[in-house]
């Protein structure tokens, strides 16, 4: 089977990334052809099909050279349509499988296949079809599920980095891609988890469209020889941005006599270090390749997500578990799906920083089996298993 990826970016850089080059990875093994569309990037990976990635849109820093492309790109672009034209021509794929492709693709590309009657699959990773912030935060601070229904909310909180102009641009984006719209041009949605099915629904897509399937993951590269070298830290493992939750994270761990290492980088890197700087305890090690991440989370005594947004089915924790490492997560979104107390890990209150610190302690003082944690996560997430799911999604289609 040809199989065409889509995802705006093509490097480790968040959970849909991983799930994409895992994914891609995972394919090629079966024996599938596989062909990536993605954005520009200086950090993507190498790619055959790098000719026909569209040039990178950065929506953080936009200059007035760029406007005019930083408003077109999400409505579907010229260059977007005509490179991923070509690369249809050229690879002729029998299913495209989209992931993370608003603003910087946009949906052109669904409507593009459908018209060309290439069946389409789209991994659901964030809310951007619901909210048009993607995260269900009114401003970047609060849940919110206004615009579920009403759209123009966003432009009337200013939710877009508190501007009107870009509200404005992400109103006209859900305008144009809309629900119905986005029902027409795709076959199947697959929803990660239970959590974000509800909120589909909730929104009023059509349940016989939406398929429930937990993100897998190669087990291969969590296998370990010993799973009960633990050293006495906890660690972050994510994006350092407001809506995961690590300033909470980091104010909890300042209380507290114990080590927390964080893995990656975010907009709130910079400022969080700073403030974090007296505090011996906190280890800012910033990005990291997969060898070094599976070092260091693999004696972890566990590792933390505070996250304060609509988690879908985060990658890290399914990480974390199959490398027999135990999850404190926050009670929101699809993170308790993951989770079996005392088992497996804990739950707190997002937010609530005092929760969050008891249940650090109690995570210290919790013996929990890293073997049974890692042998029944690497057969719940295992990409073998994901990958039988997601044939059988692929093959009613075409």
């Amino acid at each position: 089977m040809k199989i065409l990826l889509a995802n705006k970016f093509y490097y480790r850089r968040g959970g849909a990334e991983v799930y994409v080059i895992n994914l891609e990875n995972l394919l090629r093994k079966h024996g599938h052809e596989v062909a990536v569309f993605a954005m520009q990037h200086s950090e993507n990976l190498p790619s055959a099909y790098e000719k026909y990635f569209p040039k990178e849109v950065d929506f953080t820093h936009v200059k007035f050279r760029d406007f005019f492309t930083s408003v077109s790109r999400p409505l579907g672009s010229k260059e977007v349509t005509d490179k991923f034209s070509r690369l249809l021509e050229e690879f002729r794929p029998d299913v495209i499988h989209l992931n993370n492709i608003h603003s910087q693709l946009s949906p052109v590309i669904a409507k593009i296949a459908h018209k060309k009657g290439i069946k389409t699959v789209w991994t659901l990773h964030d809310y951007k079809m619901l909210c048009p912030r993607y995260d269900c935060l009114c401003r970047g601070s609060d849940i919110c599920e206004k615009c579920f229904t009403d759209k123009k909310q966003v432009i009337k909180n200013r939710c877009m980095k508190n501007s009107f102009a870009a509200s404005n641009i992400a109103y006209w984006e859900a305008v144009k891609w809309n629900r119905q719209i986005l029902e027409k041009y795709t076959d199947t949605f697959i929803c990660p988890s239970r959590f974000m099915y509800d909120k589909m629904i909730a929104g009023a897509f059509c349940p016989s469209k939406l398929r429930i399937l937990n993100n897998g993951i190669d087990i291969s590269a969590t296998k370990l020889s010993d799973y009960n070298i633990k050293e006495d830290y906890c660690c972050y493992l994510g994006r350092i941005s407001n809506e995961k939750g690590i300033e909470t994270l980091i104010n909890a761990v300042k209380q507290l006599p114990y080590q927390l290492k964080i893995i990656g980088g975010g907009p709130l890197k910079e400022n969080l270090e700073a403030k974090a700087n007296k505090h011996l305890n906190i280890d800012f090690a910033g990005y990291k390749q997969w060898d070094e991440i599976k070092n260091i989370v693999s004696k972890a005594r566990f590792t933390i997500t505070p996250s304060e947004w609509y988690e879908n089915c985060p990658i890290s924790i399914i990480e974390s578990l199959c490398l027999g490492t135990p999850v404190l997560g926050a009670r929101i979104g699809g993170i308790p799906e993951l989770i079996e107390e005392n088992a497996n890990g804990l739950l707190f209150e997002s937010g609530n920083e005092c929760d969050l610190k008891n249940k650090i302690q109690k995570m210290f003082a919790t013996n929990f089996d890293y073997r049974e944690i890692a042998e029944k996560s690497q057969v719940r997430y295992s990409g073998e298993n994901h990958y039988n799911e997601l044939l059988k999604i692929y093959k009613q289609l075409i």
